[in-house]
């Protein structure tokens, strides 16, 4: 029996990049994966979803070109074919990682494997691996309450969104989270009558509430029915369609819908581990330490199983920061909370990082605040995208940058500007000092920068 420095369970993309950093290093690597390589978020999520996101936005953009006197011909359009392109964009990344996984040498057992014991796997198709160390990646799956449980047919997970060859002609979306708000966008876009429920008191409450409120705005304007404050209660059949009964301040009230899509967020998938005594939280996540370590000497965990933010970006670097560790690295011992990116795809779009201003202002923490509309742009206003801003959180003091929250036009790639700043202790004042392209939407950023200190030049 062959004995591996490194086995990992799960190919996503905590899984496959650990590998490939492993194998770099010089380390044997080993790979369980039941499905093909790059886990839910190549194959059911990310992926697909922003190839879907991409069409809807041109399919979109077509009632602009007839404001300017073009006359479209939508009569032949058939989301059948938008389905089969975001199949095709998942399904080339899909090979893409397993030619990476081969060229580096890492050796990819089909099936689900289970520890056995520490440093021993077995396999559902009874094989046995040994390692030095295990990674567990096995990643998250749809989170189901009661009463809505998902069949794939009238309640639907993302994963069966993502499968649908033909649209609804109406959907209740219960939760409006990134999930939520991205399919709400999509779905209007072609044409589905959309209503969004989300429990909070405003959509994506993971996210600053200033910049939720312009995607909140976007999406009402693009003729989408939110209910914020509300709890789903119970759904039933009526005729072809479903009616989902909802609660909004001690008052019931009734949607009705041909489908409904449940994104209340995601679980992990940790019941294999408990019998070798894994410590979990309670909501069933995977306790770690430095550099990725459960309390079992030699067994690893990575991604949406642990604590941290359920995003893919965060199960790569973890992985990263595991191997390197196992391979005797001295290198950072787990990710830094206020460098983790978030981002929304739909239109308009979200992205932020670190401080929140409602926390902020519950723990007592002082910042200076400042706001920059993308209507202060030349490019916004040329190209039309003026609903956005860029938020700054700064230290009064010093200017070191706290917190990045923008909404708007490009939001997910500007994000990275503030970003890499914060990173590399890079203040406020001196991304305001720097020269920007114009006309850009990053001249925003730009501004937002000067404003900490109070001296934006277009506001």
């Amino acid at each position: 029996m062959k004995t591996y420095d490194i086995a990992i369970l799960g190919a996503g993309p905590g899984g496959y990049v650990a590998a490939i950093r492993a194998a770099q290093l010089g380390l044997s690597v080993c790979v369980v994966e039941k499905a093909v390589p790059g886990g839910v978020c190549l194959n059911w999520g990310c992926i697909p979803s922003k190839s879907l996101i991409h069409h809807a936005s041109e399919y979109a953009a077509l009632a602009e070109m007839e404001t300017l006197g073009v006359k479209v011909d939508r009569s032949g359009f058939d989301y059948a074919n938008v389905h089969a392109r975001s199949r095709q964009a998942a399904g080339t990344l899909a090979k893409g990682v397993a030619g990476l996984l081969a060229k580096n040498k890492v050796e990819i057992v089909k099936g689900t494997g289970r520890i056995e014991s520490p440093g021993r796997i077995v396999t559902d198709t009874g094989q046995t691996i040994q390692a030095k160390a295990v990674i567990l990646a096995t990643g998250s799956r749809p989170l189901e309450l009661p009463g809505f449980a998902i069949d794939e047919q009238v309640v639907l997970s993302s994963s069966g969104m993502l499968s649908l060859t033909k649209l609804p002609k109406s959907l209740v979306i219960l939760g409006a989270g990134a999930i939520g708000c991205e399919f709400a966008y999509v779905m209007n876009a072609f044409g589905v009558k959309v209503t969004l429920v989300e429990l909070a008191p405003h959509i994506l409450p993971a996210e600053d509430f200033e910049a939720a409120r312009v995607v909140e705005t976007g999406l009402n304007k693009a003729g989408i029915l939110i209910h914020t404050g509300s709890r789903a209660l119970e759904w039933k059949p009526v005729g072809d369609g479903v009616r989902v009964d909802i609660e909004n301040g001690g008052k019931v009230i009734s949607l009705e819908a041909e489908k409904i899509l449940a994104a209340f967020g995601r679980r992990p998938n940790t019941e294999g581990f408990t019998g070798i005594g894994i410590r979990l939280d309670n909501k069933g996540r995977i306790v770690t330490g430095d550099f990725g370590a459960t309390n079992i000497p030699g067994v690893y965990a990575i991604g949406d199983i642990t604590t941290t933010p359920s995003l893919a970006h965060v199960a790569s670097k973890e992985g990263e920061i595991t191997v390197e560790h196992l391979a005797g690295h001295v290198g950072t011992a787990r990710i830094d909370p206020d460098l983790v990116p978030s981002a929304v795809y739909c239109e308009p779009q979200l992205a932020g990082f670190g401080l929140r201003e409602d926390r902020a202002m519950a723990e007592g923490i002082a910042v200076t605040k400042s706001v920059f509309p993308y209507r202060g742009t030349g490019k916004g206003v040329a190209t039309g995208k003026v609903e956005g801003l860029v938020k700054i959180l700064a230290d009064p003091s010093t200017g070191e940058i706290l917190g990045g929250h923008l909404a708007g036009s490009a939001a997910t790639e500007l994000i990275h500007v503030l970003l890499q700043a914060k990173a590399s202790e890079i203040t406020a004042e001196e991304i305001g000092a720097t020269m920007y392209a114009h006309p850009t939407l990053a001249e925003a950023v730009m501004e937002a920068s000067r404003g900490v200190a109070g001296k934006p030049i277009h506001m």
